[in-house]
């Protein structure tokens, strides 16, 4: 993480700001938007363009606009999997990227340009970002029952419609079957594939792909649905969720809250700095968020909500509340989870400063003995007033 840092740290300004897990995301959903967009413009059209036009045959182009929009859909829930850190998104935003480009190269369209452009773009930022994406997919009890009946039942009514295609009037192939199945279990029923009227079997495969059909798209979509809830759960009671965590890079980390941290909550969020606050008051985490602020609730003197909110990848640590032995523990946690991030500390009694010191911090202030310093400049007629005025003048 160290060599990360510095290589970083060795890149041009406006390059690192490109080189982040947020614009891998946006990239990756602006590739999933432009496949679906264009592959509708181009089935529309049949006007042909590039220098591929004489050599694609019609139903490779046409094929290649109608599966755009599919890829679309599939990198959309990629690019949604990558805004949690998953590696499974990693590796199939990476898959999906050529597919897209290769699609667009297909299609013969001037409105396929940005696609291929945006997409081939998109490789080396993502080959860039890998260490970022490191989550391994952890599924549910729910969400694999559902994936798994999902499945089953799609591939019960494909075997069995096909076993059985001559009880029905349109089943000829193994995809006639499936698509038979996909429109049955989901309710749409065009009506152009049916049973024979007299054929038992065929009666009663059709209503057992009904409803084991209706039942797993229902569990399917509880399986979603519950997440996002527990998801909107979790940010009113001011927690960040999962894939808010995983975005947060080069931010400043807030340890604790308290009277002293509350000016410096005020002043970074005037400054317009991205900053996390970590306290395991509840109270104050509903407080910090519903003014629109970062909080991860949890003990800051624990390593388990430092690393929730990404240590390693802040800029710097501000541990200043009105406790100097909570502090000092925090402190202490902080500079064994992150080695090499600066660490400032306010102490609430001067006597502690050497003490939070010691602990790790690399500078520590004590409001006592800033006040007296400032105060006494004031008497000999040295124009602080401004600043006074800010520390003392409250509101």
């Amino acid at each position: 993480m160290a060599a990360d840092r510095s290589v970083r740290s060795r890149l041009p300004d406006n390059w690192r700001g490109i080189l982040t897990t947020r614009a891998a995301v946006w990239l990756a959903l602006s590739v999933a938007f432009l496949s679906v967009a264009t592959a509708m413009v181009n089935i529309s059209t049949d006007t042909v363009y590039g220098p591929l036009a004489g050599y694609v045959p019609d139903p490779v182009r046409d094929a290649a606009g109608f599966t755009g929009a599919l890829t679309g859909f599939l990198m959309l829930a990629s690019a949604l999997a990558l805004r949690r850190g998953l590696r499974v998104g990693w590796w199939a935003t990476l898959l999906l990227l050529p597919l897209t480009a290769a699609q667009g190269f297909l299609q013969l369209s001037q409105y396929s340009l940005p696609l291929i452009v945006l997409s081939l773009l998109a490789i080396p930022i993502l080959l860039v970002t890998r260490k970022r994406f490191d989550n391994s997919l952890s599924l549910s009890t729910t969400q694999i029952a559902a994936g798994s009946a999902l499945f089953g039942v799609q591939l019960y009514g494909t075997v069995g419609g096909y076993a059985l295609r001559e009880h029905f009037e349109g089943i000829d192939t193994i995809l006639d079957a499936f698509y038979f199945t996909l429109i049955t279990s989901s309710t749409v029923g065009y009506g152009d594939i049916h049973p024979d009227p007299g054929s038992t079997e065929a009666m009663l495969f059709t209503m057992t792909v009904l409803v084991l059909g209706v039942a797993s798209f229902g569990i399917a979509i509880g399986a979603l649905v519950g997440p996002a809830i527990q998801a909107r759960i979790s940010s009113t009671l001011g927690k960040m969720t999962d894939s808010e965590l995983q975005l947060l890079e080069d931010h400043i980390l807030v340890l604790g809250y308290g009277e002293l941290t509350e000016p410096i909550v005020d002043e970074l969020a005037r400054s317009n700095r991205s900053f996390v606050v970590v306290t395991d008051d509840r109270d104050v985490s509903t407080t910090l968020s519903d003014r629109g602020f970062r909080v991860v609730t949890g003990d800051p003197s624990d390593e388990g909500p430092l690393e929730r909110a990404k240590i390693d990848r802040a800029s710097a640590i501000v541990v200043a509340t009105n406790e100097d032995a909570r502090d000092a523990l925090a402190i202490l946690t902080a500079r064994q989870l992150a080695p090499g991030t600066r660490i400032v500390a306010g102490a609430t009694d001067r006597e502690n400063t050497k003490k939070l010191e010691h602990a790790g911090a690399d500078t520590v202030i004590s409001p006592a003995v800033l006040g007296g310093h400032l105060l006494v400049r004031s008497a000999l007629g040295n124009d602080d007033s401004a600043l006074i005025e800010e520390i003392v003048g409250g509101e």
